[in-house]
């Protein structure tokens, strides 16, 4: 049985966060340096300049992880979410979206983006029904992204 909660990040977690979007990555794409830095380095990385990053926890099991780093003082990027395989399906992907929603809200930002590559279907589906809208994307931000959503918090 499945009794997901979502935690907040604990230093001896990393290596989840790690793991986890590591093989997220390289199932779908191929891993690039700024990944591998951000990945072995959250608290660098996101957690220094007031970004937080969120676990979804099965009975005490990490199972999920999501982060959120701040662009600027008003808004925030969804970033790093990756669900463990084996727990797809259950709910897990779309609990972390929606507490990262209420987290960003809790942070007092304004606006929550994230990027993601146009092939991730499922995801997008997600996004949207939570209420995020596509966006013109920059050009160059990411390699592998060619899709940009956003959703104004206030």
């Amino acid at each position: 049985m499945y009794k997901i909660v979502i935690e907040d990040y604990r230093l001896e977690w990393q290596p989840y966060f790690e793991a986890l979007n590591m093989a997220w990555i390289e199932k779908y794409f191929v891993p690039e340096e700024i990944d591998r830095w951000v990945l072995s380095n959250p608290e660098e990385a996101i957690l220094k300049d007031g970004g937080k990053i969120l676990f979804a926890v099965n009975n005490g099991e990490v199972i999920g992880t999501v982060a959120l780093k701040k662009a600027d003082d008003e808004s925030v990027e969804m970033t790093k979410m990756a669900v463990d395989e084996a727990f797809q399906g259950f709910g897990a992907g779309k609990l972390l979206c929606q507490s990262a929603i209420s987290t960003a809200r809790e942070m007092g930002m304004q606006e929550l983006v994230l990027y993601t590559h146009s092939s991730l279907k499922t995801a997008i589906g997600i996004y949207k029904k939570l209420g995020f809208a596509e966006v013109q994307v920059e050009a160059g931000k990411y390699k592998r992204a060619d899709v940009k959503m956003s959703m104004k918090l206030v």
